[in-house]
């Protein structure tokens, strides 16, 4: 099968998701530097899974069918029927395979609960023929699954019982698709979930789903997630005029927009335009903040200030960086 969710580890056991096409061995992936636009044609129907593995040994302990039948949504040349990676939290495994559904398992196998939120139509919000499958992941977090769910129509950020699968509150968004996660923060005995956006960069408090504060003026394709440090939430995407790097102040509230690139308010600590990152989630580590733009322009700027370090190109021309790096040891992987 095909499937570009990331791992996740818990002890001794590894999650992953994959789509296997059942009738061709549809594992192609257009690899590489470019823009094409245009969804893979395939009716074919698929497969989704979730499967276990032993961490030390790669033995597969359980392997369970979520869902069969021709995906609802086609996907892109460089993307999967199964992008959105599981969350855990050592008792329940989520898996979100947006149109066919989300599934909750226990860490034997055993699904406890599903839900079907509709055909959920990710497709570039200017050419909605061109579908490229969905590709936020869901977050557990006191109980909870967060889900940040914007698609061409009735976007909307939700919380849900992870015990039962209800919705304890959802929240509409006037937003275009987005291929983002949300994040979660706890500031000021508040718990805030982040999420990027083009029209409403946001957050929402954890406990009503209300918002806290907002901002419009991202890339027109969002895909990194929020990530936090020194009092900042992070944010950047790319495509499109704007291309920018936020660092917002997590006791912001109301309407953070700045009024131009030059005038900033209060609740902005720093903030560079046409410096994003299209594909990959940006990452602090130490007093750094590091963000890889898809052509593999890496750049490092000091977290606080936002005071360029250096820049530098990884890889080669041709190569595409979709990934997001990781961090240990004081040395960057991507």
């Amino acid at each position: 099968g095909l499937g570009l969710s990331s791992p996740i580890i818990w002890e001794n056991r590894v999650f992953i998701t994959t789509a296997i096409d059942q009738v061709a061995d549809d594992t192609s992936l257009k690899v590489g530097l470019y823009g094409d636009v245009e969804s893979v044609e395939s009716e074919n129907p698929h497969t989704w899974e979730v499967i276990c593995l032993d961490r030390d040994t790669g033995k597969e302990i359980w392997r369970k069918e979520a869902y069969t039948g021709v995906p609802k949504i086609k996907r892109h040349p460089k993307s999967s029927h199964a992008s959105s990676t599981a969350a855990t939290d050592g008792k329940h495994i989520v898996a979100f395979f947006g149109s066919e559904g989300l599934y909750c398992y226990d860490f034997d196998g055993n699904l406890l609960w599903k839900r079907d939120f509709g055909v959920l139509d990710s497709s570039w919000y200017t050419m909605p023929e061109a579908q490229w499958e969905f590709g936020s992941s869901p977050i557990i977090h006191d109980g909870k699954i967060i889900i940040q769910v914007d698609v061409q129509e009735n976007s909307f950020v939700a919380t849900l019982n992870i015990e039962t699968g209800e919705t304890i509150w959802k929240t509409d968004r006037d937003e275009v698709p987005t291929w983002s996660s949300p994040a979660v923060y706890e500031v000021n005995d508040k718990t805030q979930i982040v999420v990027n956006g083009y029209k409403h960069i946001g957050s929402y408090d954890f406990s009503t789903g209300e918002p806290i504060w907002w901002l419009k003026g991202g890339g027109d394709i969002p895909v990194p997630t929020p990530v936090f440090g020194f009092g900042n939430v992070y944010i950047t995407s790319s495509h499109g005029r704007m291309r920018p790097i936020y660092a917002i102040k997590l006791d912001a509230v109301g309407d953070v927009t700045p009024k131009d690139e030059k005038n900033l308010n209060e609740h902005i600590a720093w903030f560079y335009p046409r410096k994003g990152a299209y594909m990959p989630t940006p990452l602090v580590y130490g007093d750094y903040f590091y963000v890889c733009r898809i052509n593999g322009i890496l750049s490092s700027y000091d977290a606080k200030t936002g005071e360029e370090i250096y820049k530098q190109r990884v890889g080669t021309m041709q190569g595409a960086f979709t990934a997001s790096p990781v961090a240990a040891d004081g040395k960057l992987y991507l």
